[in-house]
């Protein structure tokens, strides 16, 4: 049977990306006692190398959070590779592991991500952060000039197709499961004016030959030469704990998200949201920053309360 023992922090952060890396880094140097609870599944893992972060453009995600969780260990932030299943609250936080542990804190910051679920077509999956992308601005540059494909998952693709023009003149866009007629007449004009190629009819399959990709194939048989593929995942919120704590939730064309403030604090107090836990388009250098802030402001209100209780 495992040991059940309960310890206490001043901060516990769920989520040991770089919004949770950042946050504790932060707390640490803030001389906060913190803990960081980490499963180990970074949303960026598909991918060798992540781009546009100043001073670390390139960098394999691996890598970054390697050096991140070193930073955090020299400030006394202790790190546990668990996952955090409940939580309560009692005045302070209860906070349940899959270990059996259970810890708690005066404050809770969630950066516990999205998960990217990925459209049900045969080798998407498996070129997933290779030839098959989600993110010009990750991985435009590296594939520019390329022979595009772009695989709509909603009308809302027709933005993606449009976006990645910019680093390729030669773009296709398959319709898959979507209508022509479910596109509006300004989403043609827009992309006949950038000169995109619509394919209707569905997708059955990406023709990979070796180990790259090399076509899109339909489900008539007919194959066309591509040798990347665009294609926007549905994005999960890996907000369980928030919704435990009651947290208030809005709806987003991208799935439904905490209402924050500007810090990052939730509608629950005490409670931060950083990352992709609180909006889908947060990348890597915004997801820092996030964490940075929250972390910040939690010192601060936690040296203000305490100052208020002294009185």
């Amino acid at each position: 049977m495992t040991e059940k023992h309960t310890e206490s922090y001043e901060v516990v952060v769920v989520g040991g990306g770089a919004a949770g890396l950042s946050a504790a880094l932060v707390l640490g140097r803030a001389r906060r006692r913190t803990l960081v609870v980490d499963a180990g599944e970074p949303r960026n893992a598909p991918a060798a190398h992540m781009q546009g972060y100043l001073s670390r453009d390139g960098m394999s995600p691996a890598e970054f959070l390697a050096v991140g969780r070193e930073e955090i260990a020299r400030y006394g932030v202790e790190l546990v590779r668990d996952r955090a299943v409940d939580v309560t609250r009692d005045g302070d936080f209860t906070v349940a592991l899959a270990s059996g542990r259970s810890v708690r804190a005066r404050r809770l910051v969630v950066a516990t991500g999205l998960r990217d679920e990925l459209p049900d077509v045969p080798g998407v999956a498996e070129r997933f952060g290779n030839d098959v992308l989600h993110c010009p601005y990750c991985h435009g540059w590296e594939v520019r000039d390329r022979a595009f494909g772009v695989l709509a998952t909603t009308p809302l693709s027709v933005h993606q197709a449009l976006m990645v023009s910019q680093w390729s003149k030669d773009v296709t866009f398959f319709l898959h499961e979507i209508a022509e007629s479910d596109l509006a007449d300004d989403d043609l004009r827009r992309l006949a004016a950038a000169g995109v190629k619509v394919v209707p009819g569905e997708v059955a399959e990406l023709v990979i030959e070796g180990d790259r990709l090399t076509g899109v194939r339909l489900a008539d048989g007919t194959v066309h030469a591509r040798e990347v593929v665009f294609t926007a995942p549905r994005a999960v919120p890996q907000t369980g704990l928030l919704e435990k704590l009651g947290a208030e939730f809005q709806e987003t064309p991208f799935g439904s998200y905490p209402v924050v403030d500007p810090t990052g604090l939730t509608s629950v107090p005490g409670v931060w949201a950083a990352g992709n836990a609180m909006g889908f388009a947060e990348q890597v250098v915004n997801a820092t920053a996030g964490g940075y802030r929250a972390g910040a402001f939690i010192n601060g209100e936690l040296l203000m309360a305490d100052l208020d209780a002294a009185l």
